[in-house]
């Protein structure tokens, strides 16, 4: 299992930028992954190197982090055992030195993290998910007395209607989503949701809106300017598709207000409204008292601890609270979220912090404070499926993908479909009971 070749290379993401893929190797045995990349990204991230002053695609380049690993990051793992990943991720971490990793490049750095992962599941001769479960029980181990628990088929949230920097700013809110809480199984969930964006898509079309093309998630993106019209149209293409909105399908909003807040007023520029903290709470509250919502992520500005505060005293025993910007995947900034009693979820990408044991450490801490994680993908994604083994792996209980359009994001649905096939007896599918328990709990 020892390391004997690391090559990283630039190649394409879903939206035609430079991103960084890398491959493993040792005794014939190949891993290799492909790193995501965000348009909608915190202050707070891990630090995502690119060339800017280059001219090779538009200052966009990743042509130095690709260095990095050729010639820094994977000459220092060569002879280390691929299995082990918490020490390759700590190695990586060191070489870098930075607090942000802004020296070599997250991106380069969770390249070779991810593709290590890769590179040991086929040198063991299991799937990625059984591999990341043992990694995942590794570091349950060194964190916390408390059980990994057993893997588990995440609940999809599915990306329906785009604004914001996901669609050009048609919208102020970034997604409106739908989430399948009755159905009994992923399988179904999953038609449920195909369902539902196909009615959506018709029904936007009839009203005079766009319904054909869509966002960077695959989501539509209507010239509609309200919030509560856009959730009134997935809520009338869930009963379309034959289903019933709050015990069927539910719905959650990514907000995204980091990008419209500015000197402690929110900017809504498509609604024409500027709002403080306590306005955009009482809007928050009002679409969840006229809709089924039972999910907001970043219904406050990052730099907004008061607004948090008020918004989680007010809606944290009705929806899930998700921190994005606010924690960035990062267990220091969810460590002071747990110590202000703000929010009740963090959203988990692994690019935002860099490598998979770091990710499995905000997964646990969040676990261990009942927060409830949410695996998620990024904006600018790519055919990897690796978060569907991550969730499933990390029983992380739900996933954010995007849309049920472009490959990039089928890739994932795709991959739980074979998990949840593996693991039989529906792969331990909670769906929307997780919602049910922890809202009773937290009343």
């Amino acid at each position: 299992m020892q390391i004997e070749k690391v090559l990283a290379r630039e190649v394409l993401d879903s939206r035609g930028r430079p991103t960084v893929e890398v491959e493993v190797t040792f005794g014939g045995h190949t891993g290799r992954s492909i790193v995501p990349s965000g348009a909608s990204t915190g202050q707070f991230e891990a630090w995502e190197l690119r060339d800017t002053a280059d001219h090779w695609y538009d200052g966009t380049s990743v042509r130095t982090a690709v260095k990095h690993v050729n010639e820094i990051l994977g000459p220092a793992i060569l002879g280390l055992n691929a299995a082990d990943q918490q020490s390759i991720d700590q190695r990586l971490i060191e070489l870098d030195g930075t607090p942000n990793k802004s020296r070599l490049g997250a991106n380069a750095i969770l390249g070779v993290s991810l593709a290590t992962a890769y590179a040991a599941a086929a040198g063991q001769r299991v799937r990625l998910d059984q591999h990341l479960h043992q990694v995942w029980r590794d570091v349950t181990r060194t964190q916390t007395s408390q059980e990994a628990g057993p893997p588990s088929i995440p609940l999809p949230m599915v990306n329906m209607i785009s604004g914001g920097l996901h669609a050009g700013g048609n919208l102020d809110f970034q997604d409106f989503l739908a989430i399948p809480v009755g159905a009994p199984t992923y399988r179904v969930a999953l038609e449920w949701i195909v369902r539902i964006y196909r009615h959506l898509g018709k029904l936007l079309n009839q009203a005079g809106f766009e319904g054909t093309l869509v966002g960077d998630e695959g989501g539509y993106g209507p010239k509609v300017t309200s919030p509560h019209a856009a959730a009134e149209f997935v809520v009338r293409a869930i009963e379309a598709a034959g289903l019933q909105p709050g015990s069927d399908v539910c719905l959650g909003l990514d907000v995204a207000s980091t990008h419209f807040y500015e000197n402690g007023v929110y900017h809504l520029v498509a609604g024409g409204q500027e709002l403080n903290s306590a306005q955009m709470v009482d809007l928050l509250e009002d679409l969840v008292s006229k809709y089924p919502i039972i999910s907001i992520e970043d219904g406050i500005a990052d730099a907004d601890w008061d607004g948090w505060r008020l918004l989680t005293d007010r809606l944290r025993t009705k929806v899930q609270l998700i921190g994005d910007d606010l924690f960035v995947t990062n267990h220091v900034r969810l460590q002071e979220g747990i110590k202000q009693d703000v929010a009740n979820s963090v959203l988990v990408k692994v690019n935002q912090i860099g490598t998979i044991s770091e990710t499995m450490q905000t997964i646990r801490l969040a676990l261990d404070n009942d927060y409830w994680p949410v695996i998620s993908a990024r904006s600018g994604e790519t055919e990897d499926a690796t978060i569907a083994d991550l969730a499933v792996a990390t029983g992380a209980g739900q996933i954010k993908i995007g849309s049920v359009a472009r490959s990039e994001r089928l890739a994932k649905y795709n991959q739980l479909l074979r998990l949840e096939e593996y693991l039989g007896d529906h792969g331990n599918y909670q769906g929307g009971k997780i919602f049910e328990h922890r809202l009773q709990r937290d009343a």
